[in-house]
């Protein structure tokens, strides 16, 4: 490979970016819609992580454009679709259930780094890598209750895992927001970093994986896994069927349309010169 950074897919909402190092990048690149999952860009998702699996490099970066991680699913997709609601939602968690699984499953060490909000499936997401930065001004918040849902892209199983049942509970039932700093010291992420470093540190650690002895870190990320990756999927299939079940249903129609409302008459005069962003979960 030539020492320039290789883009291996054209600009879309998800993009592949192989660098000289032997890091291969993940990037959400849709920041005007805060990498919001619509069934467009849960699918780039997938896509991207399976040409990304066929060619892990050394070690794989999972990151975002703009100051936003991820808000999770798009309500405004979601949202006024009737009976067919269940359908496009069980549509966009498969394609980001896929996604999730090939992460997971990869040989290589997977470094994730969030930034600004990761709500509802942008949890998920941003826990499925073995080694999770976060900037310190960076939000987790599950909020799917709040509109009438159920976790998805792997949250309610990464996070009894990695924090506790207990704490668990506490997020997914009262969606409370944890601050980078929240996260590194209940045990969701590895560590918190200040905002402007978060890209460079990440880069330097996937960077320092990808140098390191391969078949040795292949080897204990495989030690490290054990035989959850079967339970994983499973329990993914199970999100997607329960999340999809309630989507069409009314109480999480009304709760959606709700919030969606409730966004729109928050919106300053100000706000209405800008670009209009997805709502979320977040």
């Amino acid at each position: 490979m030539s020492n320039s950074v290789s883009n291996a897919m054209s600009p879309g909402p998800v993009r592949v970016v192989r660098h000289p190092d032997g890091v291969v990048e993940v990037r959400l690149d849709d920041p005007g819609r805060g990498n919001a999952l619509d069934l467009a860009t849960a699918e780039a998702l997938r896509d991207a992580t399976a040409e990304v699996a066929a060619d892990p490099g050394g070690a794989v970066l999972l990151r975002s454009a703009g100051g936003t991680f991820c808000v999770g699913g798009d309500l405004r997709a979601f949202a006024g679709l009737g009976e067919e609601t269940g359908a496009y939602v069980h549509a966009v968690a498969t394609a980001a259930h896929a996604a999730i699984l090939t992460l997971h499953e990869l040989p290589v060490p997977v470094v994730t780094a969030v930034r600004g909000a990761a709500a509802g499936g942008g949890v998920g997401l941003a826990l499925v890598g073995d080694i999770v930065l976060a900037a310190r001004s960076a939000r987790f918040r599950l909020a799917y209750t709040d509109v009438g849902l159920t976790p998805d892209c792997g949250a309610s199983w990464f996070l009894p895992r990695l924090a506790g049942p207990r704490l668990a509970a506490d997020l997914i039932l009262t969606n409370r927001v944890l601050t980078g700093d929240d996260a590194e010291q209940t045990g969701l992420v590895s560590r918190s970093v200040e905002d402007g470093e978060l890209d460079a540190a990440a880069h330097r650690t996937a960077a320092g994986l990808a140098a390191g002895a391969g078949g040795a870190l292949r080897a204990a990320k495989g030690l490290l896994r054990g035989r959850d990756g079967t339970g994983l999927a499973s329990h993914l299939a199970e999100e997607a069927r329960q999340i999809a079940a309630l989507a069409g249903r009314p109480e999480a129609q009304e709760r959606m349309a709700s919030f969606l409302a409730a966004r729109g008459r928050a919106r300053t005069a100000a706000d209405r010169d800008r670009p209009r962003e997805p709502e979320s979960v977040s």
